[in-house]
């Protein structure tokens, strides 16, 4: 397990390395990394699956490595690769296209370049095996954006002489530069000095030793900002608020618990969940809002995905498996038949379902969730987030939402 005390993986920059068989990512990806990340080999197609490594990288920080296998592989198998590197391409905030200097481009390559351009995917074309064509053959090019807005650059590397690896991490740096933006979670809801009291119930489902990670990066943001966390449980809330000399700034809660807090907090005290932060945090908070009352309409015969982006051990009162359910039964008077997802497994078809409910996402980076709704909306179904439907199913859906800037 990963230490606690380090980056997650859905705040890491995700650097995505792609390209046909025998290009040399693999190799590229040691050189890049310093270490044996990845299995090389001089027989096409023995990066079989999407390698993933958390890890420090200068002067990026920290990422998460993505090797993936080559696009141009072939046969029944060979398509199942191809659709899993493409997948990797969801999450992907900076895209390492590697091509044999030698060869040249392809038309694989060209086509991944044009869905780069298309996504809005930065990226680098590193120019492989440069030491093994003519000096100049490889025109290098600072990081910069083409005719249609989307930032790339080209490195020639060689990654058996190590020739071009610092250039290339410092292109993925400088490609990288606006994911890697300071983003606020609550930061600016409140100021110096401001008491944001937060309710972090401890129940079967909560990690024993430890609260979870949306807790745990709201509690870092408003230390940074200055502000002053009070933590509590439900049971404590009522004695937090009669100890504290003024009102807080916020409230905010774990979204189990939004029954029981809102029957504590009074009404003119601003009420929001760590869930519906977390949409606002991933970008995906409007779309949710707007994807909601589908809840109301369900039928017998409609179909529920219920999608959580990490993976753990399912508990008797799971709330993505057991609690959701029952309350979405409720809201709608119905009894619609549910489906379950989590980490990186998600449909690339939704069609079949009448809406999808997602977690918060503090586990996936910003661009994996926004392919997630984007997916969706593509397809018309409702896309929305498991506080938002909470908040909605107890009544208090705009006061939750009200301390949210429009």
């Amino acid at each position: 397990m990963a230490g606690l005390n380090e980056t997650p993986s859905g705040e890491r920059l995700h650097v995505g390395f792609f390209g046909v068989r025998n290009a040399g990512k693999s190799s590229l990806v040691n050189a890049v990394t310093g270490q044996d990340l990845a299995v090389v080999s001089d027989v096409a197609g023995t990066t079989t699956d999407p390698v993933r490594k958390a890890m420090e990288l200068l002067p990026v920080g920290p990422v998460l490595i993505i090797d993936t296998p080559g696009l141009d592989d072939e046969g029944e198998l060979g398509e199942l690769r191809v659709k899993k590197a493409l997948r990797a391409l969801d999450s992907t905030d900076v895209a390492v296209l590697v091509v044999d200097a030698g060869k040249g481009m392809g038309a694989v390559d060209e086509k991944l370049v044009e869905t780069f351009r298309k996504r809005n995917v930065p990226y680098v074309i590193a120019w492989n095996k440069a030491d093994l064509v003519p000096e100049g053959a490889v025109a290098e090019t600072p990081a910069a954006s083409d005719e249609e807005g989307c930032r790339f650059a080209n490195v020639a590397t060689s990654s058996t002489r190590g020739v071009g690896v610092d250039a290339l991490k410092e292109t993925i740096a400088a490609l990288g530069e606006k994911a890697l933006e300071k983003k606020k979670l609550v930061s600016d809801l409140v100021g110096f000095g401001d008491v944001l009291v937060l309710v972090v119930p401890i129940d079967s489902a909560a990690p024993k030793g430890r609260i979870i990670l949306p807790q745990q990066q709201v509690i870092r943001d408003c230390i940074e900002s200055g502000a002053l966390a009070c933590v509590t449980s439900v049971e404590g809330l009522p004695a937090m608020l009669k100890s504290l000399k003024e009102p807080p700034k916020l409230v905010v809660t774990d979204s189990q618990a939004f029954d029981k807090v809102v029957a504590i907090v009074p009404e003119d005290m601003p009420l929001t969940s760590f869930s519906i932060l977390m949409a606002r945090y991933k970008g995906t908070l409007k779309t949710q809002m707007q994807a909601v009352d589908a809840l109301d309409n369900l039928t017998d015969e409609d179909v529920v995905l219920i999608s959580e982006g990490c993976t753990h051990h399912r508990q008797c009162e799971d709330i993505g498996t057991v609690k959701l359910p029952a309350l979405i039964r409720r809201l709608s008077g119905s009894n619609p038949t549910f489906k379950f997802t989590a980490g990186r497994e998600f449909p690339s078809d939704v069609g079949a379902f009448r809406v999808v409910v997602h977690c918060g996402g503090c586990m996936l980076n910003d661009r994996e969730m926004q392919y997630r709704a984007e997916a969706c909306a593509a397809q018309g179904v409702p896309f929305t987030n498991y506080g938002i439907a909470i908040a909605k199913a107890n009544g208090i859906l705009e006061r939750s939402l009200s301390p949210i800037p429009k």
